[in-house]
């Protein structure tokens, strides 16, 4: 049995559509995917990657990313997607919840971001995109960071726990010079993540959202990035599946 991570296809995108859809059925049939959201907006293509993922893996993690909530106004909230997804995810048997292994555990978290990892300014107030595509019903950001928090469940255990998220638990995992670092920081999550990952303790947190690759030792905890990320993001994704088996079982720091 192997692990592998991705996020971030947004398979709104011909191209990564069709990556998705030439995966291998035969290659990963014993092996584990953690799908650290971001599939699309449109509710036809998260249930198609949801049929091929699953008819691929043993068995598929998943949360829901920021593009995964986006709604038609008047027609639906972000809460009420977020409730059809888990639902959809469901009748494909997606996993969404906390499970546990003979050497590991496999932790979503569930979360948003709350501006704690930057200062808002009105300019990116009149550009972010989620504030145009997601209705939460009058909660605030933080409140709704707040509600999905709730939601997690704690893993009361002495095997390797592998948790995983849609958004960033610390800024310093981006480059210093990131126009992310910067402009985009106060959307790209929250620490009370952090808080989770180091009181659990987490020996190794996927995370997608930004789409900047990364793999980084902080606090004795192995922070992943595997985005696939848009067809123009080649120099920042590597576009593949990442194996991170070796990660799991083996205790050495790079």
């Amino acid at each position: 049995m192997r692990i592998f991570t991705v996020s971030d296809i947004h398979i709104d995108y011909e191209e990564n559509r069709e990556w998705l859809k030439a995966l291998s059925k035969s290659d990963y049939k014993n092996d584990i995917l953690i799908f650290a959201g971001d599939i699309s907006h449109k509710v036809s293509l998260i249930e198609e990657a949801f049929k091929i993922l699953s008819s691929c893996f043993s068995s598929v993690f998943y949360v829901p990313g920021n593009h995964d909530l986006w709604i038609k106004r008047g027609h639906e909230t972000s809460k009420e997607r977020f409730h059809f997804l888990s639902n959809l995810a469901d009748n494909y048997g997606i996993k969404k919840d906390y499970s546990e292994y003979e050497k590991f555990v496999i932790a979503p978290i569930l979360c948003w971001y709350d501006y704690t990892l930057g200062k808002m300014t009105p300019k990116l107030t009149s550009q972010w995109g989620d504030f145009f595509r997601c209705d939460w019903n009058g909660m605030s950001d933080a409140q709704v960071n707040d509600y999905f928090l709730q939601q997690n469940v704690i893993p009361q255990t002495q095997k390797t726990v592998i948790s995983f998220s849609h958004f960033l638990p610390r800024i310093d995992l981006l480059p210093a010079l990131s126009k992310l670092t910067g402009f985009l920081a106060p959307v790209l999550g929250t620490k009370k993540l952090e808080t989770i990952i180091r009181s659990w303790p987490s020996r190794i947190h996927i995370y997608g959202h930004s789409h900047v690759n990364t793999y980084k030792w902080r606090n004795n905890t192995l922070y992943i990035n595997n985005a696939f990320g848009y067809p123009r993001e080649a120099h920042i994704a590597a576009k593949k599946l990442l194996d991170i088996t070796y990660d799991v079982f083996h205790k050495d720091k790079n």
